[in-house]
């Protein structure tokens, strides 16, 4: 195994090792504090970030105003109140060491307010921002006005060609990283294109060296990229370490970090990770971004997945091969369905899915009464967390502040799930089935890695130490 040496990156020295940022209260203060410490760039999530009361207890996060529009702006001060917590945490853990990054997405909710916020509150604490989930153009340009070095994460060369050619080239000299985030691989929300195939992964070396092509033709050369999703051990990229092809590369890691001391996750949820297996982190298209996701599959995800495969088109006139009547909703207004699928939606309600809900593409799906009224609560309780979000149809442009669409039922709340499962009692095993559980796509090796043989969990400074090994 090569030794690890450290890299120029956002001004200074650093070990190439880059704690992931993992949103809704995951990556936190305390995390990243630690990551920082032992001379890497810790990442805390300034995506909803918990703050607390004088006790040291995380504050809810209620909604109480009247409207979506009055409850985002709850969110935006909630969000700014628990990033400038996190950002503070970070620091003096850090005690001065390595580098601290602030992660937020571009598709969030109030996501240049958020950032802006928590800057203007943390100068001379966080070092540089990560962006992705979106084309964040405006990035280099918050970054030029607090001073602060930006890394945009991206999935392909061509992505960052648009960045840099649009907008990033006006602030050349702040551009701290790229994140090259592998969109088969990684954790959380994931980059892929209409292009790619959800089913056929590619190796990312030459995706890579494909970016850093791109990225020497803009005068890049010596701008660290980092590699993020799928990474586990260092010693499976020892082509990678000081390969004068790919110039100087560091290495994100967003899975293994939940597994350790300083995690915020309940003991419950490192206890799931340990018995994952090949297969249970699933690539899906559910999340009201649009984006596809990856997730271990619970029971939250088939229940997903069961809402789609209950799904059938409709006609509001009598067309071709839809000629049988169907009543929906408490009016019983009439739709027309093909004789199959009519055969269909009998046997659906026959098993007590006998709610109808009409999705925006011209089909209805079927649910149990329950997760009707759930997904109608849901709905109505939107808080705006993201830019555009398909479930709730709420957009954070006005005047309407509504993305010009139905609302998809087909989708769920991802605040609601993400704020559950961090914030759920530690005991709680219902509540690591019934909510989103986001995982890289190699969690399932903490059960395999002789490293945790016993149920060993490490601090975050033991799991450093291990992973400079190669292990």
């Amino acid at each position: 195994m090569k030794l690890i040496n450290a890299i120029r990156m956002g001004g200074t020295e650093v070990l190439p090792l880059v704690e992931g940022g993992k949103g809704v209260a995951v990556s936190n203060g305390i995390t990243s504090g630690h990551w920082a410490a032992g001379g890497g760039v810790g990442t805390f999530s300034a995506v909803n970030a918990d703050s607390y009361d004088v006790h040291g207890v995380a504050i809810p996060q209620d909604y109480h105003g009247t409207t979506r529009r009055l409850r985002h702006e709850e969110l935006v001060a909630y969000a700014i109140e628990g990033g400038v917590t996190q950002a503070r945490r970070s620091y003096d853990i850090s005690g001065g060491k390595g580098r601290i990054h602030a992660n937020i997405l571009w598709e969030m909710g109030g996501a240049e307010r958020v950032i802006t916020g928590i800057l203007e509150r943390t100068k001379g604490i966080v070092n540089g921002i990560t962006c992705g989930a979106g084309m964040p153009y405006r990035l280099s340009e918050i970054a030029a006005k607090f001073n602060v070095h930006y890394y945009p994460i991206v999935s392909s060369g061509r992505a960052f060609s648009a960045l840099w050619k649009r907008a990033y080239s006006k602030v050349a000299d702040l551009m701290g990283g790229v994140v090259y985030e592998d969109p088969w691989l990684a954790g959380g929300h994931n980059g892929l294109s209409n292009s790619e195939n959800p089913q056929k992964p590619e190796d990312p070396y030459p995706r890579v060296l494909a970016l850093r092509k791109i990225m020497r033709e803009f005068g890049l050369g010596e701008t660290p990229i980092i590699m993020a999703g799928g990474v586990w051990a260092l010693e499976e990229w020892e082509n990678w370490i000081d390969n004068p092809e790919l110039g100087p590369i560091a290495f994100q890691f967003g899975t293994r970090p939940l597994l350790t001391k300083e995690s915020p996750i309940s003991d419950g949820w490192k206890q799931r990770l340990l018995k994952l297996k090949p297969g249970d982190v699933f690539l899906n298209k559910f999340s009201p971004t649009g984006f596809y996701s990856s997730a271990v599959n619970n029971n939250f995800i088939q229940e997903l997945r069961g809402r789609s495969e209950r799904q059938v088109a409709f006609t509001t006139e009598p067309v071709g091969e839809h000629l049988v009547e169907y009543g929906v909703g408490a009016r019983k207004r009439a739709v027309y369905l093909t004789a199959p699928d009519y055969a269909r939606v009998k046997d659906w309600e026959d098993a007590g899915f006998v709610e109808a809900l009409r999705t925006p593409d011209s089909t209805l799906i079927f649910v149990e009464p329950a997760k009707a009224e759930e997904i109608h609560r849901d709905q109505v309780n939107c808080m705006g967390c993201l830019s555009q979000c398909r479930f709730s149809n709420w957009s954070q442009e006005g005047p309407d502040y509504d993305n010009g669409k139905k609302a998809d039922p087909r989708s769920f709340c991802i605040q609601k799930t993400l704020q559950d499962i961090a914030h759920a009692d530690p005991h709680d095993e219902g509540a690591l089935e019934n909510n989103l559980m986001f995982a890289g796509h190699n969690a399932y090796r903490f059960g395999s890695d002789p490293y945790y043989s016993n149920g060993f969990i490490p601090t975050v400074r033991e799991l450093v130490d291990r992973i400079l090994t190669g292990k």
